[in-house]
């Protein structure tokens, strides 16, 4: 892990916005589906949080982070999709992103409702997130991985696409490291 925690974590202090969260876990976005998206559930797991969109040239990457999420889910391991209009690529409308997203692409894995992940409206998760992992989304799948403490964060950009070979190192990094209780 050390090759994680080295490039992931900054000094940076946490913004107002995101008051006084201390880690990913305490923060709660909306579900695609409507309700709350605790990431509380999901303590102790690493997570790869990452802001979707269905009508962009990046959207493909839908199937890698599927697979990816698949593959480490029976470790402590979870995609959270959260799509945004930041873009202006995504529907507004909740139905039409679950269907497209299934249909087109079998996603199993969570999904949030329509957030905003950049700028001054940004989810006060996605503040957080900028804060300690180099900075705001710049594209659709812009990628935050959260190691299992919830604290250390690193970013991949968009074009690193799920299967990249850095991506998937961190990732095991990330799983081998230590769990909150």
């Amino acid at each position: 892990m050390a090759e994680f925690s080295r490039r992931s974590l900054l000094a940076t202090p946490l913004l107002m916005a995101a008051g006084p969260a201390q880690t990913v876990f305490d923060f709660r976005l909306e579900a695609l589906e409507g309700g709350p998206l605790a990431l509380a559930e999901y303590r102790g797991q690493a997570l790869l949080v990452v802001n979707t969109a269905s009508f962009c040239g990046f959207t493909p990457q839908y199937e890698g982070l599927q697979a990816l999420h698949d593959r480490f889910a029976g470790r402590g391991f979870s995609v959270i999709g959260v799509p945004s209009n930041d873009f202006r690529q995504e529907s507004t409308d909740a139905a039409a992103i679950r269907s497209f997203c299934e249909t087109v692409y079998g996603i199993t894995f969570p999904m949030a409702g329509l957030t905003t992940v950049r700028g001054p409206r940004a989810h006060p998760l996605f503040a957080w997130l900028a804060a300690r992992g180099g900075g705001a989304p710049r594209w659709n799948f812009h990628k935050y991985l959260v190691a299992r403490d919830g604290r250390a964060v690193r970013a991949f950009a968009t074009a690193t696409g799920p299967t990249h070979p850095d991506l998937l190192r961190a990732v095991e990094a990330a799983l081998s490291g230590p769990a909150l209780g």
